[in-house]
């Protein structure tokens, strides 16, 4: 390994020059929004505030929140703040229930971008020189190209897998030798399923620096990672609609949660149902203001990530605990709440089981009928999976107090998307009214 790469400037801050460039970099924002996106305007109209009545930080929650469905209305580029010419890439969501949302990016934006994914990558442990192999999808979504010119930027070596083929991806990883892969956590599980699969143990890998994002995981899903790939395991946190990749990362000395890149991005934690700002320490809905985009600026944008906000310990941003679930996701099965990481923590428990799963909501008559398709490791008996099945329907009745249906299906069975699979698929029908 090289020598660590410095610091950037932004991680020598103290918590009272953060706070005076936080004041800074708001107000210029929220004048930036409210010049140059009419959406913002009539907002900030309408809730009676105008940017210069952001005098502190605590201002900011006299200001409105925006919403992913402000930006679907908003589609294709009325959220932009710059003219069309000056914008250099345009990324988007998947727009799998509704139209996509949409973000644009100018030099300076992406610049900024780099830097932090940078920065992100160097907190983990990742050192220039390294070979970074990106298995996040690349295109539209922000994941392939945002690790990709973070990694670059840092001075690694990159290796554009992007998502799928995976037994390709194991030879590459084998005939390379990256020391560091990004990607989805649980598409890092499939990828360990296919190294004992073709006879090869994982632990015999170059890779030993994994950064992990795009969706929620659990610390059981950390240690078995780290157990079978014997690698660091450290969480990368952000949303396309922000800027993608890179708004906080997990520091490789705690692994105690990622640290908000506060300099860039300003956090507060809301009450979901009544949109309350709480104090430090308080669990609720992660809110954010983008400080420094140049195409976008955001204000307030509700991410319906659940968490909440904790002292920086590695570095002098605050932390943000790991995300629990989103708003969201929340399934209420016959009266009872349930989220998908409860159902995650009782899966990764049960010999024979991978922790890829989903969620399947019906009806029948007027009851709700809740079905959990987890897959099966490789090579697990039919008997074994059986047995499994009722295990898992015991633990979500005896943990959760619902009742559930169990299917253990096929190693790799669950439909994917860049990596992911959709942890929730709600068929009920939409009451009469």
């Amino acid at each position: 390994m090289t020598d660590p790469a410095p610091e950037d400037p932004g991680e020598r801050l103290t918590r009272g020059e953060l706070a005076a460039l936080q004041r800074e970099r708001l107000r210029a924002t929220l004048q930036h929004a409210y010049d140059n996106v009419p959406f913002h305007r009539r907002a900030f109209d309408a809730a009676g505030v105008r940017p210069r009545d952001c005098a502190t930080l605590s201002d900011l929650g006299r200001f409105p929140f925006t919403t992913k469905a402000d930006l679907r209305d908003h589609y294709p580029f009325g959220m932009f703040a710059v003219p069309e010419g000056r914008i250099r890439r345009i990324h988007a969501s998947s727009g799998t229930t509704g139209r996509p949302t949409v973000v644009g990016y100018t030099d300076r934006d992406l610049d900024t971008w780099a830097g932090l994914v940078a920065r992100s990558l160097r907190a983990a442990g990742v050192r220039p020189g390294d070979r970074v192999h990106v298995a996040y999808g690349y295109g539209l979504f922000t994941g392939g190209l945002g690790a990709h010119y973070g990694a670059e930027r840092l001075g690694c070596t990159v290796i554009p897998a992007s998502g799928g083929m995976t037994s390709r991806q194991v030879r590459l990883i084998q005939d390379f030798r990256p020391r560091v892969i990004m990607v989805t956590p649980s598409y890092l599980l499939t990828l360990l399923d296919e190294f004992e699969r073709q006879g090869v143990d994982p632990r015999s890998t170059s890779l030993r620096v994994a950064v992990l994002g795009a969706e929620p995981w659990t610390e059981g899903m950390r240690r078995e990672i780290e157990e079978r790939f014997a690698l660091d395991a450290c969480d990368i946190y952000g949303l396309s609609e922000v800027m993608g990749p890179g708004v906080a990362q997990e520091c490789v000395e705690t692994k105690d949660g990622p640290h908000l890149w506060e300099d860039h991005f300003y956090p507060e934690i809301v009450d979901p149902v009544t949109g309350e700002v709480l104090p430090d320490g308080e669990p609720g809905e992660l809110v954010l203001t983008s400080l420094t985009n140049e195409a976008m600026p955001v204000v307030r944008y509700r991410t319906r990530d659940l968490t909440r906000l904790l002292p920086g310990t590695a570095r002098v941003f605050r932390r943000m605990e790991r995300i629990t679930g989103r708003s969201d996701d929340l399934v209420i099965v016959r009266g009872v709440n349930l989220f998908p990481s409860q159902v995650e923590e009782i899966v990764l428990h049960v010999p024979g089981v991978a922790p890829h799963f989903q969620l399947r909501l019906t009806r029948e008559g007027r009851l709700d009928r809740l079905t959990v398709r987890a897959e099966s490791r490789p090579g697990t008996p039919p008997e074994r999976r059986a047995e499994a099945a009722g295990e898992i329907a015991r633990r979500i009745k005896d943990d959760v107090g619902v009742t559930a249906a169990v299917e253990i299906v096929e190693p790799g069975s669950l439909e994917r998307s860049v990596g992911k699979i959709k942890r929730v698929v709600d068929l009920r029908e939409t009451p009469a009214t």
